[in-house]
């Protein structure tokens, strides 16, 4: 029996002429982030300790909040005793950390910026006021993973969308349908302390009609929250319950990953455990050059 040589084929994408002569363009690539921040104790002088007892008595009381802190709790400081001086060193003490958050209800605005310790939260709320009423401004000081304050006003009460919104033909519209009714029963079945679930748009193949259609879907929540770390993060509540829309920009100002998670809040805004266990440290030993 005669034998058949057997034929080979080179693999592509080897060899001469494979790769780009040294006049072409090499591969693009997104620029990477940076300028990540890091912390900075900041140490004021001090000349009369007595001037600035009720500051001191302040950073002791979050020290002393940091300290025992446990997962979910919240502690909350007043500020209505603090003159403009004491306020002033407080300030210059905490500083400003990475996110800020900005809630938007009826009536009211809230600011709330993390300071350079993480955990520790200045809140400034101001109403509008009613008729011949001028408008109130209160401030305090959150010990939480993320203000409480702020994630009860995220969602409003009921965001009425019917059943068949996800089911209606619109032109151009190719895979939102499929996206919401995911996105509206994860969000539904949810429970406390489960697992966040993530819709990454990034990767999803969707049109401009897909996008205005999930986004009438879902609505507008009451809360924007940016995290400026490693790049900047922007974060906006939805009007469905637990449904955020978490996107990344790369230091150009490039959105480099879009997402829809569902969560009680995303783990980007939130300070971590170890973080907060290392900011009642660090309180202690701005407290000990203090005084």
């Amino acid at each position: 029996m005669s034998s058949i040589p057997f034929a080979t084929v080179p693999p592509i994408g080897y060899g001469p002429g494979s790769q780009p002569d040294d006049g072409e363009e090499g591969l693009a690539y997104l620029p990477m982030p940076s300028g990540m921040r890091t912390y900075d104790a900041r140490l004021p002088e001090i000349d009369d300790p007595g001037r600035f007892a009720p500051a001191l008595a302040t950073l002791e009381a979050i020290r002393a909040a940091l300290a025992a802190w446990t997962p979910n709790g919240t502690t909350t400081i007043a500020l209505g005793g603090l003159d403009a001086e004491n306020r002033a060193l407080l300030d210059e003490t905490l500083g400003e950390g990475e996110v800020s958050i900005v809630v938007e209800a009826p009536g009211e605005r809230i600011e709330i910026q993390e300071a350079s310790c993480a955990g520790i939260w200045r809140v400034r709320g101001s109403t509008t006021g009613g008729p011949g009423k001028a408008p109130a401004v209160r401030e305090r000081i959150e010990i939480a993973a993320f203000p409480r304050g702020a994630l009860v006003r995220a969602f409003p009460r009921e965001w009425p969308v019917d059943a068949d919104f996800a089911t209606r033909l619109r032109p151009g519209v190719v895979n939102a349908p499929a996206i919401l009714t995911e996105i509206v029963h994860r969000s539904r079945e949810r429970r406390p302390g489960g697992l966040p679930h993530v819709v990454n748009m990034s990767l999803l193949p969707h049109t401009p009609e897909d996008r205005a259609m999930i986004e009438a879907g879902l609505g507008r929540g009451g809360i924007t929250i940016l995290s400026r770390g490693y790049g900047n993060c922007r974060i906006d509540a939805t009007a469905m319950k637990d449904v955020w829309y978490v996107r990344y920009y790369n230091s150009a100002d490039t959105l480099i990953l879009d997402t829809i998670e569902v969560t009680e809040v995303p783990d980007v805004a939130c300070a971590a455990p170890e973080d907060i266990a290392d900011s009642a440290v660090r309180i202690a030993d701005i407290l000990d050059s203090l005084k």
